[in-house]
């Protein structure tokens, strides 16, 4: 392929940067501080749509959902629990996945539904990660009312909906990662200077980061010519796992005993939140029977 920015290509990334220059956010909060993360996130969103920038990226718990929506005249009668809902708490709505058949394949029946977080009988509950924060939450539903007006879709269409949006969320949509990587690698370039073992580190690191993004740029590219995200999507995944814990692991080393004694509590919180890359978005272990599966033609067991 051909990693050269066509006249067009050059014309945007030079429109963007200056735009970025003229906005520039200021430095983020430590994830720690999940309000003060949220309203950050908040008012960097609303300026990227105002620029006209702005992408989304979702989640969900698929085909082991236990969540039901029973339907009566012209509402859903939503029951159930979801876990690992991301900033519940600050959410106006969300993008619900709920059985709407009980019986038959687990990956059939299962239909989506906007909903708003003010319904009655919705209770979101956030708990404490290891690093401080309250990023994540738990969602009650205890008989919430939905109109059938916000079913996404028909009834029954939720799983392929969201086998898309989630090939999507593992693929090239993580592109604004690498920028991000790559700016923690500069940073760890004079603390890792003269030890053997940490500049050792740092050049696996850096191997996995320029893995993951040219990676990231071929999927960019099929996308751009017009194809959908695969299969391939979850190797971007699994590349960006080993780039985000490489970083993770060196920069907790970096700072030595200050890291664990609170002196620099923002580096432990980093490495931790790098633990969880293989939990979020599909595992490590499902993004691999996809490739064994689906790529290499490999047999279930």
């Amino acid at each position: 392929m051909d990693y050269d920015d066509s006249p067009d290509e050059a014309a945007f990334r030079l429109e963007l940067r200056a735009w970025l220059a003229a906005n520039d956010p200021g430095p983020a909060p430590p994830i720690s501080d999940s309000l003060a993360e949220h309203e950050y996130k908040k008012r960097w969103q609303q300026a990227l749509y105002a620029g006209g920038w702005l992408g989304l990226s979702a989640g969900s718990d698929l085909a082991s959902l236990r969540t039901f929506a029973e339907r009566g005249h012209d509402t859903y009668t939503i029951t159930g629990q979801k876990l690992w809902t991301s900033g519940a708490q600050f959410a106006d709505w969300c993008l619900l996945l709920a059985r709407t058949a009980r019986d038959g394949p687990k990956h059939q029946g299962i239909s989506a539904f906007t909903v708003r977080m003010s319904t009655p009988g919705i209770t979101v509950r956030p708990f404490k990660q290891a690093w401080g924060g309250t990023r994540f939450c738990e969602v009650f539903f205890d008989g919430a009312e939905v109109p059938v007006g916000d079913r996404v879709g028909e009834e029954g269409d939720g799983w392929p909906l969201a086998t898309v949006v989630l090939a999507y969320e593992r693929g090239p949509s993580e592109l604004g990662v690498i920028a991000t990587y790559r700016a923690e690698l500069r940073d760890l370039i004079g603390p890792s200077a003269g030890d053997p073992v940490a500049e050792d580190a740092l050049a696996r690191a850096y191997v996995a980061v320029e893995a993951c993004r040219l990676h990231l740029l071929e999927s960019l590219t099929r996308r751009v010519k017009g194809e959908t995200p695969g299969p391939g999507s979850s190797i971007d995944k699994l590349l960006m796992i080993r780039a985000e814990q490489a970083l993770g692991t060196l920069e907790l080393d970096a700072t030595a005993a200050s890291g664990l004694t609170g002196e620099d509590w923002a580096t432990p919180s980093r490495y931790l939140w790098s633990r969880a890359a293989s939990v979020y978005g599909g595992s490590e272990q499902i993004q691999r029977n996809i490739v064994a599966q689906r790529i290499l033609g490999l047999p279930r067991r």
